[in-house]
């Protein structure tokens, strides 16, 4: 919206607007900035509707000091979210687009989730079935978009929503006529969307280890699909302690805004030697939104916790950092710097099925994974500080791949 504010104050009543206002620097700061007050702002009414409302936490210890503690309090990252990507996004671009339906879609889907299970005590919600088939749908839309060419070019009108321009850095060998001394050259080259989302690229190698083609696209979608519904649910599944979701997604996010700002400069990507991503800004600036929002919501969700996320935030913060990682095509990448959500996710998955396939024997105390470690007896405050320690150790050395390849 900024775009159009600008264009009105700029032809309508003739006023000079700094160009400082349409940088994706600048607009990244002032959407972090805009999320972060609207949360902390929004967050005492907000948890005060809440309560009115009865939406407790249905917890599943039977914690009484957390009895009471309203959930749903996701709908205040959210809206704090949008908000602030109506403000200061372009409104035009397709990824703002594909960002916005994801939020909204997997929001509705946690929210409905939450309700289902804060009316109706002894129901666990929507069954896991139809979750994942719902998740999958939302997911499907978007490896539709990036690797069908028909819908690509059917979803364009005129400038609005069009593909982005992706282009690659490629390393060639030159050979000067009078001498066989070969000079190494990088020679630029665009490739299609659905050339560029058919590929498959691993944190410290330069170029892609795999490229799908023909049928075997197929595999390629089932991948992003794959993606997007497992960085939901893992996000679920680690939004169990006061503040451990939250800060832990603050690094990841920060990790992936910082690798689309640079994307979306030919100089940075040229120097990296990674694809330069057309209009990556605006993921940059909605992820920066996403981690003001975060910020804000801790003030409330620290220990100990006022509000909880509930599934309206995780599956819906959880599904946008997957599609941010497939849009970036940082998908390995996100499973490094988000390793505590595949922790968290894992360790419920091995523990399901080492009960069934070993004669109800468990490998942990409890899982999910955090859960085992109040089980041996460790402070909820210390595990949430020490899986934030680590977050930000593999946030560290995921940026440091870019450099290390």
């Amino acid at each position: 919206m900024i775009f159009f504010i600008i264009d009105f104050l700029r032809h309508f009543l003739g006023l000079k607007i700094p160009l400082v206002f349409t940088y994706y620097s600048t607009r990244m700061m002032l959407a972090a900035i805009t999320s972060l007050v609207l949360s902390i702002f929004l967050g005492p009414p907000v948890i005060r509707w809440l309560t009115a409302q009865k939406m407790g936490h249905a917890n599943r210890f039977d914690d009484q000091t957390k009895k009471s503690t309203p959930t749903m309090g996701g709908v205040l990252i959210l809206f704090s979210m949008a908000s602030s990507m109506l403000l200061w996004m372009d409104l035009t671009h397709i990824f703002t687009l594909i960002l916005f339906i994801t939020t909204l879609s997997l929001g509705l889907l946690g929210g409905y989730d939450d309700f289902l299970k804060l009316k109706y005590k002894n129901t666990k919600g929507i069954s896991g079935r139809k979750k994942l088939l719902l998740q999958g749908s939302i997911a499907g839309f978007v490896a539709l978009y990036l690797l069908s060419p028909t819908v690509n070019q059917g979803m364009q009108m005129g400038n609005w929503y069009a593909p982005p321009t992706i282009k690659e850095h490629i390393s060639v060998k030159m050979y000067a006529s009078d001498t066989e001394t070969a000079q190494t050259a990088l020679v630029t080259t665009t490739i299609s969307l659905k050339e560029f989302a058919s590929r498959l690229y691993l944190p410290f190698i330069k170029e892609p280890v795999w490229r799908f083609v023909g049928i075997f696209t197929i595999i390629a979608a089932l991948f992003i699909i794959f993606v997007i519904t497992g960085s939901s649910n893992a996000v679920n599944l680690t939004d169990g302690l006061d503040g451990l979701a939250a800060g832990c997604l603050i690094m990841v996010a920060a990790c992936l805004a910082l690798i689309a700002f640079l994307s979306n400069n030919i100089d940075f990507a040229s120097y990296l030697n990674i694809l330069y991503i057309e209009g990556s800004g605006e993921i940059a600036i909605y992820l920066s939104a996403f981690i003001g929002a975060c910020i804000g919501f801790l003030w409330y969700n620290g220990h100990p916790a006022q509000v909880f996320m509930g599934d309206t935030g995780s599956l819906a913060l959880g599904g946008v950092i997957g599609v941010c990682a497939v849009l970036l095509k940082r998908e390995f990448l996100l499973g490094l710097i988000g390793g505590i959500f595949v922790a968290e996710a894992a360790s419920v998955i091995l523990q399901v099925a080492s009960y069934r396939l070993r004669n109800k024997k468990r490998i942990f105390l409890c899982a999910p994974l955090h859960h085992h470690f109040e089980f041996k007896g460790w402070p909820e405050t210390k595990v949430v500080i020490r899986f934030w320690i680590i977050g930000l150790l593999l946030a560290i050395v995921g940026l440091a791949s870019l450099k290390f390849q």
